[in-house]
C-alpha cells in the first residue's frame, strides 16, 4: 500500500483559497495515493477518476453517522436515496425518479426559467450580489416549480439544504451535525406535509404536471416509491440541483470576472454560451470529491484497491489534468473538446444535468444580456469548504458602456450536451 506522505489540509485557508497546486502534486505522485488521515485511497487523475466512475463494482453505502439514534433523521434521507442506498436498490430508485424526469419536465421549465431570469435581472441595480441576489434563488425557484411548491419558500429551503450539505465536509464538529439533524427533521416533516397534499389532489381527480405527483404515479411493474423514498429523492433533487448550479455559476461567474477578455468573447457572441459554459463547469469544479467504496478487488492505474476499501475521486483535479487538457490551468471558454467530469460519468452520471445546464445557459445570457460589462467590487470571500467549492458572495458593479452586445439563446439543448459528454 502506497502511503503518501506530504500534508493534506483541506481546512487551510490557503487551500480553500486555491486548492489547484495541491492537487497538481497530488498528480505528480501517482493516480492512485493512499492518504493515511481520511482513511481513502484518492484517485488523482482524469484517467483513475474516469476508471472508478465507469466501473460498477465501485458503489456507495451509506454509512450512519453515530449516534445513529440521533442521526436518524439525516441517515434516513440518505439511506433511501439513489445516491447511497445499496447496488441493489439503486436501479430501481434511480430508474423511477429517471422516468418521471423524462416525461418533459426539462423542456416545461423552459418558458419558466426564461421568465423568471428576465423578471430577476430587473430587479438588479447598478451594483449588486451576483450571488444572493440572482444565482442562489434562481435554482431554488427552479426546483420549486418542478416539484409544486411555493416559491415563497426558497429562503427556508435553501437554509435546510445548506445545513444538510455542509455535513459532506471532512472532520464536522457537533454544531454542524445538530444543525444538519434538525434541517433533516424540518425537510422531511415538510415534503411528507407536501406529498400528502398532492395525493389529496389526485384522489379528487386533479392531477398536477409537477414532478411529485409523476413520482407519485411512477411504477416499474408493481415496485414504486415507498413515502421514505419518496421524502429522500426530493430533498436530493432540491439538495444537488441547487447547490451544484450556484457553485457552477459562482465559480464560473468570478473566472469570467477575473478573465475579462473571456467574459468579452461571450458578449461579443464569438463563442456560444453553450461552449462555454462548459468551461465554467471544468476550471472551478463545484463538486471537488465524489467517494466510492469498492464492492471486489479492483485494479484502478495499476493499484489494487481491495474489497471493502474506499477511493475519493478528486474532481477538480482529474479537471485540471495535462494528459487530458490543452494549457488545463488556463481558463479558455472556446475549449473543445471539453471532456470534463464535472456531472460524473457512467451510472452515476447527474439525473439532473440537462435541467442544469438549460437553468445556467438561460441565467447566464439573460445576465450577460443586459449587463454585459460587469466588473468585480473588492475580493469575493470564499466559503469555508472544500468538497462543496463556492462563494459567499460575488459583488459587482456595472460598467457603463455605449455598445452593449447581446448573447444568443442557447442552440443546442441540454440532452445534446448530455450525450456529448457521457
Amino acid at each position: 500500500m502506497t502511503r503518501y506522505a506530504v500534508q493534506l489540509d483541506t481546512g487551510s485557508p490557503a487551500f480553500l483559497r486555491d486548492p489547484y497546486p495541491v492537487l497538481a502534486a497530488l498528480r505528480a505522485n501517482g493516480p492512485v495515493l493512499w492518504h493515511e488521515p481520511m482513511g481513502t485511497w484518492l484517485a488523482t487523475t482524469h484517467e483513475s477518476v474516469t476508471q472508478v466512475l465507469r466501473d460498477r463494482r465501485f458503489g456507495r453505502l451509506w454509512t450512519d453517522w453515530e449516534p445513529a439514534h440521533q442521526m436518524e433523521p439525516f441517515n434516513a434521507l440518505h439511506r433511501n436515496q439513489m445516491m447511497d442506498c445499496t447496488e441493489q436498490d439503486h436501479p430501481r430508485l434511480r430508474g423511477l425518479v429517471a422516468k418521471s424526469f423524462s416525461r418533459g419536465h426539462v423542456e416545461r421549465m423552459r418558458p419558466r426559467i426564461e421568465v423568471l431570469a428576465a423578471q430577476m435581472v430587473d430587479d438588479l441595480g447598478d451594483s449588486f450580489d451576483v450571488l444572493g441576489d440572482y444565482a442562489e434563488p434562481m435554482p431554488v425557484y427552479v426546483i420549486a416549480d418542478l416539484l409544486g411548491v411555493p416559491r415563497a419558500d426558497h429562503v427556508q429551503l435553501r437554509a435546510w439544504s445548506q445545513a444538510i450539505v455542509h455535513m459532506y465536509e471532512p472532520h464536522v464538529g457537533a454544531l454542524v451535525k445538530a444543525a444538519a439533524i434538525e434541517a433533516s427533521t424540518a425537510f422531511s416533516d415538510y415534503v411528507r406535509a407536501v406529498v400528502a397534499d398532492r395525493r389529496a389532489t389526485i384522489s379528487s381527480g386533479h392531477r398536477g404536471d409537477d414532478l411529485i405527483s409523476d413520482l407519485l404515479a411512477e411504477r416499474d411493474g408493481v415496485a414504486q416509491l415507498n413515502d421514505d423514498e419518496l421524502v429522500a429523492s426530493v430533498v436530493l433533487l432540491l439538495n444537488a440541483g441547487h447547490e451544484a448550479s450556484v457553485n457552477v455559476f459562482g465559480n464560473g461567474f468570478h473566472a469570467l470576472l477575473t478573465n475579462p477578455e473571456q467574459m468579452s468573447r461571450i458578449t461579443s457572441g464569438d463563442v456560444p454560451i453553450e461552449l462555454a459554459l462548459e468551461e465554467l463547469i471544468r476550471f472551478d469544479a463545484p463538486l471537488q470529491l465524489f467517494e466510492r467504496t469498492a464492492m471486489a478487488d479492483v485494479d484502478v492505474s495499476g493499484q489494487l484497491i481491495r474489497r471493502g476499501e474506499k477511493i475519493a475521486c478528486l474532481m477538480g483535479s482529474a479537471n485540471r489534468d495535462a494528459e487530458v487538457f490543452d494549457k488545463a490551468d488556463t481558463f479558455d471558454v472556446s475549449r473543445d473538446p471539453n471532456p470534463h467530469v464535472g456531472f460524473g460519468l457512467g451510472l452515476h452520471f447527474c439525473l439532473g444535468a440537462p435541467l442544469a445546464r438549460l437553468e445556467l445557459q438561460i441565467s447566464l445570457s439573460t445576465l450577460l444580456g443586459r449587463f454585459p460589462s460587469l466588473r468585480l467590487v473588492g475580493e469575493a470571500p470564499r466559503r469555508p469548504t472544500w468538497v462543496l467549492r463556492g462563494f459567499e458572495r460575488i459583488d459587482v458593479e456595472r460598467v457603463p458602456s455605449s455598445a452593449q452586445p447581446t448573447v444568443d439563446s442557447p442552440d443546442r439543448t441540454p440532452a445534446d450536451q448530455e450525450r456529448a459528454h457521457d
